[in-house]
């Protein structure tokens, strides 16, 4: 079997899962450069990696870059992108400077896995994207495949993970201080995150939509080939460790059979129907930690729509939300001989 040379650009919660995934899913690494703005040493799993300072020059001999982005802020994509291009490395970015751009594929394997071809012919940068459309999108297009979706309402619960390792910490040591009868006092986040839930993610921004929720519109008309769908957002911080969850209604051009539906669901790849009433079993994040897959429940039509239909929705916003999905673009390259 090809073996590939693989750069991971940042070592932080991100990227060390991404050291994790590779691993995990035994993508072929024939050399493996862990690159970050500073030497020293991480361990990932018992494992020990050397992380060496970014350059330019880093990228020289590498097949793939993966890096891991940083919401909310210029990531080191913006600055290494083109150089790892230069030196003939395909780069695939998990923020969000590139997701947007023409000539830029916004890629999740099972819905649109033959766009990393446009990469190529492109800037040679494949985004991956946000983890709260990623997990939605895997969901939506069994659907879309049945019928065209017309609309999408969706609220998120996201957990405190998807704005980075000092959110975790701040969700822990919140919670330690109310029990405690301390005051709990926010610094990485905006607003208080233990026992409680925000609905602010990112910037306010046109219509008074957050640019998280703007995100979830755009980046799902763009990843599924529709300017058409109409995506409505709000999205939602809360008090857990791991794993976004999503209350999903769409509605189709025409209705369709719920059982048909739920079996399209179940074959669908990277799904797994989780939607057992009689014994209260549904996804949830805790379920979900540490998986690769998309979960999907509570499946119903709206008793007052034929079109209408209802979805909850649960991945680990770390792996399929970043990740695995990266790792799964650079597997689809792979299997089609672009690297």
């Amino acid at each position: 079997m090809k073996k590939y040379n693989v750069a991971v650009v940042g070592a932080g919660a991100v990227g060390s899962e991404m050291l994790r995934v590779l691993k995990q899913r035994n993508f072929p690494v024939a050399q493996l450069k862990v690159l970050a703005r500073s030497a020293r040493d991480i361990n990932v799993d018992g494992q020990k990696y050397h992380v060496e300072p970014v350059t330019p020059k880093s990228f020289e001999g590498m097949h793939v870059a993966l890096f891991a982005g940083t919401e909310g802020e210029k990531g080191a994509a913006v600055t290494y992108a083109q150089e790892a291009v230069k030196h003939g490395c395909i780069v695939i970015d998990n923020g969000s400077d590139f997701r947007m751009e023409k000539n830029v594929p916004l890629v999740v394997p099972e819905v649109n896995g033959k766009d990393v071809r446009l990469a190529k012919k492109g800037r040679g940068i494949i985004a991956n994207p946000n983890c709260s459309t990623i997990q939605m999108v895997v969901a939506l297009a069994p659907i879309h495949k049945m019928s065209k979706i017309k609309r999408v309402i969706v609220s998120t619960y996201q957990a405190a993970s998807g704005a980075g390792s000092k959110a975790v910490d701040e969700l822990f040591s919140q919670t330690k201080d109310v029990m405690e009868g301390k005051t709990a006092r926010p610094e990485a986040l905006s607003k208080r995150i233990a026992f409680n839930v925000f609905p602010h993610i990112g910037s306010f921004a046109e219509n008074d939509f957050t640019t998280e929720e703007w995100k979830m519109i755009l980046e799902t008309q763009k990843i599924m080939h529709d300017n058409k769908i109409q995506v409505s957002s709000t999205t939602v911080r809360v008090g857990v460790k791991i794993g976004h969850s999503e209350s999903v209604y769409l509605e189709t051009t025409k209705a369709l059979d719920i059982k048909k539906v739920k079996a399209a669901l179940a074959k669908a790849p990277g799904l797994i129907v989780v939607d057992d009433l009689k014994t209260s079993n549904y996804p949830m994040p805790i379920d979900c930690e540490g998986k690769d897959d998309v979960f999907v429940g509570r499946i119903r039509k709206d008793p007052f729509n034929p079109k209408g239909i209802w979805l909850w929705v649960v991945a680990d916003n770390l792996r399929k939300g970043a990740a695995s999905n990266a790792v799964q673009i650079a597997e689809e390259l792979v299997k089609l001989n672009l690297i």
